[in-house]
């Protein structure tokens, strides 16, 4: 067979041409905002609360299991870890066919630790009811106080009627409300450090042998295909209406990411409340980082002191704390200036360390802001301190000198 030459060039220079066009396109989509499947999810900065990413983020959505870090962080505000809970009837034979359990028995006694476990690890949604009993002291009561905290956190798009995400219309949430649950669930280390463990061993009761459960959450299981490293904590989620759910957070280079999917599908096997969520992170640890503004003690300003002594009236003010800002990483390299805001009438004396203002610096729509203080003590001027009190004795003098002739007059036209 005869080869054409100028053919199989033709066709090589096409086949390298494309390959090189692919690589491209794979590069410029690095820094493009991800395209999702999922039908809601946010991506926020725990430091800075900037929204790194959002689609849907305001849109009532079912939560399924997520609910269960209201649960969680409720139980950890009012119990002791230690404390020992017998579980109900009740509590126990009121959760559906198909969700869920720990084959938890009525009367089988557990440490609250170990029912939050259950609850975070393995979504054990007997377990969010036997906890909700023992906090609230009913079910009922317990759903009550999970909407308390709603409205304490300013989420109006958010409403429970049920401890652990059993689907009911009037049991709903948003991708940006579940961040800000989520946010607040962070500042707990026992939450932390349940809601991130990979899994878990329940001791056994006096109904059961020993538990072994693992994680829901993938992200967290190092031997599944979908562990993602950077991970710390997480809740997941499904009901036939809800989708694939996850709430979830990840560290990386001194960012702590708060990420949410909800609305989410099987593709290829996998759910994409896994792979999105990593997609997510991977789009916010790429493209954004914490820039250090300013730190205590560097100064910002210098200001004079009218009224101060002539070696301590020139004042330099200074950051009383250091300032982070979340930027874009083609950001890094900015400078930014602050609008610096001084209190009305400043005047000596002045110590060392008294707040004078603030500097705010805002950037991408987020106010960045620290108090700024005098970093030496400001004395009042010698020969103002002179003057004054001359003045003042001067005035003394005056008002001595008019009531002494104002009582001599009267004593005169007394006697005339």
């Amino acid at each position: 067979m005869k080869i054409n030459i100028k053919k199989l060039f033709i066709l090589s220079f096409l086949i390298i041409a494309l390959l090189f066009s692919n690589f491209n396109i794979v590069y410029a989509e690095d820094n493009a905002e991800p395209n999702l499947l999922s039908k809601a999810a946010i991506l926020i900065d725990n430091k800075t609360n900037k929204i790194l990413y959002d689609k849907n983020a305001n849109e009532k959505m079912f939560p399924a299991s997520t609910t269960k870090i209201m649960t969680a962080i409720l139980v950890l505000e009012n119990c002791d870890l230690n404390e020992t809970v017998t579980a109900s009837y009740d509590a126990i034979m009121s959760i559906p066919q198909g969700y869920v359990s720990a084959d938890i028995d009525g009367d089988e006694q557990f440490t609250v630790e170990q029912l939050l476990e259950m609850l975070l690890v393995h979504s054990a949604n007997d377990a969010a009811n036997v906890l909700a009993e023992y906090v609230g002291g009913s079910i009922e009561s317990f759903v009550s106080m999970m909407n308390t905290k709603v409205n304490e956190l300013g989420l109006s798009n958010t409403h429970f009627t049920n401890t652990y995400g059993l689907q009911d219309e009037n049991h709903y949430t948003t991708a940006y409300d579940l961040s800000i649950i989520m946010q607040y669930c962070l500042k707990n280390d026992d939450f932390r450090r349940i809601a991130g463990s990979a899994s878990c061993s329940i001791p056994a009761t006096n109904k059961s042998d020993v538990r072994s459960y693992t994680s829901t959450n993938q992200l967290l299981v190092p031997d599944s295909p979908n562990y993602y490293s950077y991970v710390t904590v997480g809740k997941t989620g499904f009901t036939t209406e809800a989708g694939e759910c996850l709430v979830s957070c990840a560290y990386k280079n001194d960012l702590e990411l708060i990420c949410v999917v909800l609305g989410g599908t099987i593709v290829n096997n996998v759910s994409t409340r896994f792979s999105e969520s990593k997609t997510l992170y991977e789009y916010g640890f790429n493209n954004f980082s914490l820039k250090n503004i300013a730190n205590p003690g560097d100064v910002i300003t210098e200001i004079q002191i009218s009224n101060a002594s002539p070696d301590t009236k020139l004042l330099d003010l200074a950051f009383s704390d250091s300032i982070y800002a979340l930027v874009k990483n083609s950001d890094l390299n900015t400078n930014y200036t602050p609008e610096i805001e001084l209190n009305a009438n400043i005047s000596a004396p002045i110590a060392q360390g008294d707040i004078l203002g603030k500097a705010i610096y805002t950037i991408d729509g987020i106010r960045y802001a620290s108090d700024i203080v005098a970093t030496h003590n400001v004395e009042t001027s010698t020969l103002l301190s002179f003057v004054l009190q001359i003045g003042g004795i001067f005035i003394a003098l005056l008002i001595t000198f008019e009531i002494f002739f104002s009582n001599r007059k009267k004593k005169h036209s007394m006697y005339r």
